[in-house]
């Protein structure tokens, strides 16, 4: 079966008129192109999909199953049309956005949602990693744009301010630690840790920092979500180190300790990268002015 568009079409307005003469002016076609057409649909398959009268055409029981096909196919054929225009308008299309866990959790989600809301084309593809394998994924060109901590190489990378997202170490009242004005995370290793999710960005990146002094973390249990982890710490479950926006929306402040890490990476602050702003499609670049902080 050899059958194009052109072919669906003109059997359809051959249907439509009820005579080849009339089917084929409507497709802009001869006479004689218009039969040879329909004859060589015929052919393909030895079947008749018209019956010929001196009123014109009427289509057989292979005819109707073939139109009923042919509307599906054209239709389907019209929107893709319209969706591949789309795109090239930079109207539609999906941007893959990679982002850490702060990010993704903290910042972006009504950011996200506004953003969707008004552009009613364009999907997201958002993913969470740690801050060094987003880097690497936009380096390959695995990804539009992603958001990262400012402690990791973006050499090759072209970056934008997106927040300020410094870490805190926060105890239970009562806690050891909660004596010293400043500990080190070094410190921190001798004591049980409540964590996030082993695939968390952050708990990866942690658990590499621990790993770059020669220590490891001592996790007692894993949380999903700093919520989790904070109530966990309030309960004595260990100590944990959560971004300073997740501590300032906890409604029990009264319930935890909280001090300042001095390592470098832990004042930290959150950057949007990209291989190369100026180049991206332009439903990404919408995307990336709506997530970069507006100016006074």
């Amino acid at each position: 079966m050899h059958f194009d568009l052109t072919d669906l079409r003109l059997y359809l307005n051959i249907l439509d008129t009820g005579n080849i003469t009339a089917g084929a002016a409507r497709s802009h076609l001869s006479l004689a192109a218009a039969s040879a057409r329909i004859r060589a649909m015929e052919a393909s398959l030895g079947i008749e999909f018209l019956q010929r009268n001196r009123r014109g055409v009427t289509p057989t029981p292979a005819g109707k199953a073939l139109a009923q096909h042919a509307r599906t196919l054209l239709q389907q054929a019209e929107r893709m049309q319209q969706d591949l225009a789309e795109y090239a308008n930079g109207v539609k299309g999906q941007v893959r956005l990679l982002c850490n866990t702060t990010a993704i959790t903290e910042y972006l989600p009504e950011l996200l949602a506004d953003f969707l809301r008004e552009h009613r084309n364009l999907d997201i593809d958002l993913q969470e990693l740690p801050s060094a394998r987003i880097t690497h994924a936009l380096r390959q060109g695995a990804a539009d744009l992603g958001i990262v901590s400012d402690a990791v190489d973006t050499e090759g990378l072209q970056t934008r301010a997106f927040r300020d997202d410094p870490l805190v170490l926060i105890l239970p009242p009562g806690h050891p630690l909660g004596e010293q004005a400043s500990p080190t995370f070094a410190d921190t290793l001798q004591h049980d840790y409540v964590a996030l999710g082993a695939h968390s960005a952050l708990a990866i990146h942690l658990e590499e920092q621990a790993l770059h002094i020669g220590q490891r973390m001592q996790i007692r249990i894993r949380a999903d979500g700093f919520d989790g982890v904070m109530r966990m710490v309030a309960r004595g479950a260990g100590l944990a180190i959560v971004p300073r926006i997740a501590l300032e929306r906890w409604q029990a402040p009264q319930t935890l300790i909280s001090r300042t890490l001095g390592e470098d990476w832990a004042k930290r602050s959150l950057k949007l990268c990209a291989r190369d702003f100026d180049t991206l499609p332009a439903y990404a670049r919408a995307l990336l002015q709506a997530l970069s902080p507006t100016t006074p």
